[in-house]
């Protein structure tokens, strides 16, 4: 599997422990690369944008909580993150709503625990044979499609 981390400086020492979790797949790191204080967008932008593009199968993202990585990448066509504490949240993200990114706060959750969640997300497939998901997954498709800009 590709798979592209990215994170800020509140992220940065739990997603070098994600990528020794990946090692196997594929692994892209968009950065940063250490604990100096940055932007978040100047890393997770990218990434998003390379798992839009299909570029890369799916997305770890780690920033302090979580929520500014998801919101950075559901700004980006063909990106459906999620923001998940514990290794149930995170098998519903995949299982009823396909998501392809998976945020993570390090300063929410201890590394035992984030390490268990990006397990479960990687290993869950999405229920594409039951009705109720696949058509709920198309109805978020469908708003996209009607409201996400892109450009020429």
């Amino acid at each position: 599997m590709r798979i592209a981390v990215a994170g800020d400086h509140a992220g940065w020492s739990l997603k070098e422990e994600v990528k020794e979790l990946l090692a196997g797949h594929d692994v892209t790191d968009f950065g940063t690369g250490d604990s100096t204080a940055c932007d978040l967008s100047d890393f997770v932008y990218p990434a998003a944008l390379a798992v839009g593009d299909a570029r890369f199968d799916r997305g770890v993202f780690v920033d302090g909580v979580g929520y500014g990585s998801a919101l950075i990448a559901n700004k980006v066509p063909g990106v459906y993150a999620a923001v998940c504490q514990d290794p149930f949240c995170a098998t519903l993200a995949r299982s009823h709503s396909d998501t392809n990114v998976l945020c993570l706060g390090a300063k929410v959750i201890g590394s035992g625990l984030a390490l268990e969640t990006v397990r479960a997300w990687l290993t869950t497939d999405f229920l594409a044979d039951v009705p109720r998901y696949a058509v709920r997954v198309d109805k978020v498709r469908e708003i996209a499609e009607r409201h996400v800009r892109r450009d020429p």
